[in-house]
Parts: C-alpha cells; sequence; structure tokens
C-alpha cells in the first residue's frame, strides 16, 4: 500500500512520539490540517497537547523554548508551516542553536529540529513563497535537510531528531501529493546521509533536492524519449554536503544541470557549479555547467505570471538538450 508524503512525515512523528520521551513538537497551527497538511493528523489527541503543542503566532518565542528545551536535554520539533515566517526566529536559530556546541568546546549540543514548509503558487505572493534553504545551508553548525521521497521524508524527519545537532528540516507542499511504498522504519545517522543517484546515465547528470529534484525525474523520462540518458541525482543533505557523489557523476557525464527552487545568486546551484568547477578539470567537462532557478524577483500574485516564473520539466529538459547540442 502506497503512503503519500504528508502521511510519511506523520509517520515520523509518530514513531519518534512513541518511542522517545524527551521529543515534544511545538509551533502554529499543529492541530490545523490547514496549515500542516496531513503530516500531523490527529497526533494531538494520541500523545496529548503537552507533547503537540499549538502555539500562539510567536515564532521567535516558540522557536527560542524549544532551543532552550534542546541545551538541557529534550529533543523538540519546531513546526513553521511557511518557511517565510521561521525569519522571525533567526536569531535562535543562527547566533544561538548553530553555534551551542562550538561556543561550549563539543561539551554541550543543541539537538533540536526546525521543521519548516515551503508553500508556493496559488497566488499566495512574494511573502509567502519562499523557498530559503540556501540561506540555511550557508550556516556552520547547522544541517540542512531536504527530502523529496516519501520513504526520506520519514526517515530523515526521525534521523534529523535524534541528531546531537540543530538541523533544519525542510518539506515541499508540491511534494505532498507523491506516493511509494514503504519499507519499515529504520533509524538513520544523519551524520552519513548524503546526496542519492536515483537514476543511473552516461549523458547528463540533473541535480535537485525536494520538489526539484521531481522536476529532475520527470525531466529524465522526457529526455530518455529522445535517447538521451540522464544520471539523476537528489542532495538530500545541504549542508554540510558530501560532494562525492556528485563530483563522481559529472566526472562520467561530462554535463551538469543544477535544478533549484531558489534564485541563482549566491544560492545553492551556485555551490553545486563551484564544487564541480573546483575539483573538475575543464577538459573533463563536455559543455559548461548549466541551471534552472527562479528569475531575479519576488514571486507574482498572479496565477498567470506563476506559470511562468517557476520551472517546469520542460524547461529542464530545454537546458539538457542544449548542453548535448552545444558541446565545447
Amino acid at each position: 500500500m502506497k503512503t503519500d508524503f504528508g502521511s510519511a512525515i506523520r509517520e515520523g512523528f509518530e514513531y519518534l512520539l512513541e518511542n522517545y520521551p524527551e521529543v515534544f513538537v511545538i509551533g502554529q497551527g499543529l492541530w490545523s490540517p490547514w496549515y500542516v497538511g496531513n503530516s500531523m493528523t490527529k497526533l494531538e489527541e494520541r500523545f496529548g497537547k503537552e507533547r503537540v503543542i499549538d502555539t500562539p503566532v510567536s515564532e521567535s518565542a516558540c522557536t527560542g523554548a524549544a532551543v532552550g528545551a534542546a541545551i538541557v536535554g529534550m529533543k523538540p520539533i519546531v513546526v513553521h508551516p511557511r518557511m517565510d515566517f521561521a525569519l522571525y526566529a533567526i536569531d535562535a536559530i543562527v547566533n544561538e542553536a548553530a553555534k551551542w556546541s562550538s561556543m561550549t568546546g563539543g561539551q554541550a549540543n543543541c539537538p533540536v529540529t526546525i521543521r519548516t514548509i515551503i508553500n508556493r503558487g496559488g497566488e499566495q505572493g512574494a511573502q509567502h513563497s519562499q523557498a530559503l534553504h540556501a540561506l540555511f545551508s550557508h550556516i556552520p553548525g547547522l544541517r540542512v535537510v531536504m527530502p523529496y521521497s516519501p520513504e526520506d521524508a520519514r526517515d530523515l524527519l526521525i534521523a534529523s531528531v535524534l541528531s546531537p545537532d540543530p538541523v533544519i528540516f525542510i518539506d515541499d507542499r508540491w511534494l505532498y501529493s507523491e506516493s511509494s511504498n514503504l519499507e519499515p522504519v529504520q533509524e538513520l545517522d544523519l551524520s552519513r546521509q548524503g546526496p542519492r543517484v536515483l537514476q543511473k546515465g552516461k549523458d547528463v547528470t540533473l541535480v535537485g533536492s525536494g520538489f526539484s529534484t521531481k522536476l529532475c525525474v520527470e525531466a529524465a523520462k522526457e529526455l530518455k524519449k529522445q535517447h538521451i540518458a540522464s544520471e539523476v541525482i537528489d542532495v538530500r543533505v545541504l549542508n554540510p554536503l558530501d560532494n562525492r557523489v556528485i563530483l563522481e557523476s559529472v566526472e562520467r557525464t561530462g554535463r551538469l544541470v543544477v535544478v533549484d527552487g531558489g534564485w541563482a545568486s549566491c544560492g545553492f546551484s551556485s555551490e553545486i557549479i563551484a564544487t564541480v568547477a573546483q575539483h573538475i578539470e575543464p577538459a573533463k567537462l563536455l559543455a559548461k555547467p548549466a541551471r534552472v532557478t527562479l528569475p531575479a524577483a519576488p514571486a507574482p500574485s498572479s496565477k498567470f505570471l506563476e506559470l511562468e516564473y517557476y520551472p517546469s520539466t520542460m524547461d529542464v529538459v530545454g537546458i539538457a538538450t542544449n548542453l548535448l547540442r552545444n558541446n565545447r
């Protein structure tokens, strides 16, 4: 039986709350399907409202409380139903949680998980549509996780909460319709997780994370119709980035397309391309690396402009086919 993305996240919460009494969840709208979809349905009924805490609207207050609880031995999960408003809690996340282990010489940890949800489309406008994974990936001391598959959504959530480090766990509402058959829950060591090859190919490497991985997977199917064999890599863990799988792939294919749901300037696609430029000799590349990103503008509020603003599968296909036509 297939499990959808939101239900897989709920399974992760259920497993954690059932097996780890030091785990609790705090944030805005946790009892409301309007805020968090089906990812937390009735958890407060099963585990009690003292462990699934729906707070007033104060991202800074609930995140600060969670960081304090983590420092004294709890394993809190903070939920920000819109990633944009996690910025209200930037001090607790960037200046406190990310620095705690370093400031104590590794003698203390801050095992807090910040779950942020990307919301886009639906004419929500610029303040409700941002993917800020590149911002958080810039910060040493924060682990940044961005799953694509339902199984990763569940298992990487569990791994994030059990990690001794602060983690930004990013899920994308555009993935909630994805479904797959899940293996039994396994407790992963987050420090050992990294990019994964979802599909082997010899002609071009497609790299994505979160919803962008879905675009890569769909593009690979379209490219196959043109007899182009794409290698698809799902980054999964953005910070710290283990670049070995990506570099090995690009050395084989000689071509790279990075698909990113953020902006190009100082973005995550820039990091991937810079890594390739730094470690692979130019002579081994058959074409210049390319990327598919958002335009350098805030998200529009018009449905018709959204169709132009957000990258599509065919945008990825077009960029990849151009790479094969225009070999250096």
